[in-house]
């Protein structure tokens, strides 16, 4: 078993290397071919040059940038040649134009075609030159997980006889597929295979398995289970923020959308993911980061003004805070503005907001309208526990009841919970159990159709709704 940090250092290190000697070898076949560098007198004159010199460090850094958000380091052992193939190309596409107009467009060529043919010379030393030494590495890894000299330690979830079968399965593969099977773990209800060679846990006990095997996948493989039972063994895996595989039959009419993890042999499906690209998850993230600090510095005077109404307003703090539920059913603590009074839930349990609710203050009132309580959750997602868009988080009391009457809620936690929703424009605050419920499938649906493109839409929504006042 390889350690997957040292993985992604070398794919780093090799694109690093590799992009400083395309961009090197572009600059000497572009002082021999462009004529409008024929005012240095050697090659070597030419390299040296401060311009050339500041590029050579700059721009290599700019494509490891566009690397990182391709997602080309997101997964580091499972990589499809195809996809390695089409995300190159189009990341040295992207370098590319990039490059052409911070610094080559300005240096262009009376003959318009000889502008036309560097740019397509830069473009392909940049694919060549990357994609040899990425699969290189690719195909060293490829070798020696097929050969079993590297492999990752798996659970399988399932101690019935379809369980124990695909782990013999697995075993006994002319090719491995990479999982090394360390034991199994039974699901109620389930009928278990006895005398197992293999260590075998209960799910009260994956935890303490996961850290004594040191396990880095979970494979799900009931016998004879509903869809139900299935969310319901697969939401108390979430937690543990490892990737979960299912066999395809057994959630086929649940999952709706979903990733085929390998093609060879049974097809698994991961299902710890959401369907949106290694790419559009990297953009999604560092769209969040930059508009939420672009949010709190530029609403700050507002932030201001809302803390001081609130502390005239009723006695008690200024944010509120609440533990929720987020991204692989890991806790988190969400923060708003107060709206309520100091003790609204002192005594009585987890309260969901009704309409003219009592506990809710005169300022309370009106920045739950406008939704203005909820800014502060932007330093949530530049924390990562949220992001801007996503399935509103619940808190686990609510949870719980969801899952009895639908299952499908654990899905959710596929993804980081977000400042706002579909289910929040379309759906609204939900004051109970029930509309949690007929909200969820507004939720579900996001989820389906996860794009960059959605999000802003959603985003618009979400403005139409404060300027109009909809919010509760």
């Amino acid at each position: 078993m390889i350690n997957e940090n040292k993985q992604r250092i070398k794919y780093v290190l090799g694109d690093f290397l590799s992009s400083n000697v395309a961009w090197f070898c572009y600059n000497c076949i572009r002082y021999l071919l462009d004529p409008i560098h024929s005012g240095f007198n050697s090659l070597g004159l030419f390299l040296s040059s401060p311009v050339v010199l500041s590029g050579q460090i700059l721009f290599p850094l700019l494509m490891m940038a566009v690397y990182y958000l391709s997602g080309y380091y997101n997964d580091v052992f499972h990589k499809s040649r195809l996809q390695e193939f089409f995300t190159t190309l189009w990341s040295a596409g992207v370098i590319t134009l990039l490059i052409f107009f911070l610094a080559l467009i300005n240096d262009t060529s009376p003959r318009r075609r000889l502008n036309y043919e560097m740019i397509a010379l830069l473009w392909g030393i940049l694919f060549v030159v990357v994609y040899l030494v990425r699969c290189a590495f690719t195909s060293y890894t490829s070798r020696m997980i097929k050969s079993r000299r590297w492999s990752f330690n798996t659970l399988i979830i399932g101690r019935g006889a379809a369980g124990v079968a695909f782990g013999n399965k697995l075993d006994s593969m002319p090719h491995s597929l990479g999982y090394k099977i360390v034991g199994y773990v039974s699901i109620p209800g389930e009928n278990n295979v006895k005398d197992m060679s293999l260590p075998c846990y209960t799910l009260a006990e994956i935890k303490d398995a996961c850290r004594e095997h040191d396990v880095k996948e979970l494979i799900v493989v009931p016998t004879r289970q509903t869809s139900e039972a299935v969310l319901d063994t697969v939401n108390q895996l979430f937690e543990l923020n490892l990737p979960i595989k299912i066999i395809p039959d057994h959630l086929s009419l649940t999952l709706s959308k979903v990733r085929i993890s390998d093609m060879v042999g049974d097809p698994l499906i991961d299902i710890s993911s959401s369907s949106m690209s290694e790419g559009s998850k990297n953009i999604k993230r560092l769209l969040g980061i930059l508009i939420s600090v672009f949010v709190l510095i530029l609403l700050s005077p507002l932030f201001l003004a809302i803390a001081i109404a609130i502390k005239i307003d009723s006695p008690g703090p200024v944010f509120y805070s609440q533990e929720r539920i987020g991204l692989h059913n890991i806790p988190f603590f969400i923060h708003k503005f107060r709206s309520m009074r100091k003790d609204a839930e002192n005594g009585s349990g987890p309260q969901l907001t009704t309409d003219d609710d009592p506990r809710v203050t005169r300022v309370g009132r009106f920045i739950r309208k406008y939704r203005i309580d909820e800014l502060p959750q932007f330093w949530n997602v530049i924390k990562g526990d949220m992001a801007i868009v996503g399935p509103r988080p619940e808190r686990q009391f609510y949870i719980e009841q969801i899952i009895k009457r639908a299952p499908s809620y654990a899905l959710l936690h596929q993804v980081r919970p977000g400042i706002t929703s579909l289910g929040m424009v379309k759906f609204g605050y939900a004051q109970n159990v029930d509309q949690m419920v007929e909200r969820l499938r507004y939720d579900l649906l996001y989820l389906e159709n996860m794009t960059l493109l959605n999000d802003f839409k959603i985003m618009v929504y979400t403005i139409k709704t404060i300027v109009t006042g909809k919010g509760m």
